[in-house]
């Protein structure tokens, strides 16, 4: 499949507290999902790089974290990926709208590799898709981040915004459309 780029909208309503841009590039390989996010502009704080291995952590998304929506075409339930600068990640599962979200333990590893070169934050991760049985499954995704300004401000950005309130768990927001594998 050819990778598709994206740029992140910030919410209508968020004080843009920091003038940034927020790329993403998909791509579905095979049964891997590889996403790229690029953070381009000044003023994002970043959690320091994990001291130890990246680790799989809750509540990431309270600081600057990058995220992955995606779900099985007619099917209610979803996974969320967290990814946060410092390296550190997490999957959970959900039944439905925010309905039974768990940790997904299917998945060992899905550490992101981060960089940051000419004031642009990189976080590139792959999603073994084989193991939470969305490997050859048309998929609706939903890409969206968490920044939080330097003074603490957080600002929520997303392909698309369908609520009065950012809401990234709301499946009219999976705007990117995957074919199942094999079309």
């Amino acid at each position: 499949m050819d990778t598709q780029e994206f740029q992140l909208q910030l919410f209508a309503t968020t004080p843009a507290a920091i003038p940034v841009v927020v790329r993403v590039t998909v791509r579905r390989d095979g049964e891997t999902l590889r996403c790229r996010f690029e953070v381009t502009g000044c003023g994002v704080k970043t959690p320091s790089p994990s001291t130890e291995t990246p680790a799989r952590c809750d509540g990431l998304w309270r600081h600057t974290c990058l995220e992955v929506f995606a779900g099985a075409v007619r099917d209610p339930g979803y996974i969320e990926w967290n990814l946060s600068p410092s390296g550190d990640w997490n999957l959970y599962r959900f039944d439905g709208h925010r309905k039974g979200g768990r940790p997904e333990a299917a998945v060992a590893d899905a550490a992101p590799r981060v960089a940051c070169r000419n004031g642009v934050l990189v976080v590139e991760a792959d999603l073994p898709l084989a193991p939470l049985g969305l490997a050859t499954a048309g998929l609706e995704v939903g890409l969206s981040a968490v920044l939080e300004a330097d003074d603490g401000t957080l600002t929520y950005w997303a392909l698309a915004h369908v609520a009065d309130r950012p809401d990234f768990h709301d499946r009219r927001g999976f705007r990117l459309r995957l074919p199942p594998v094999g079309e």
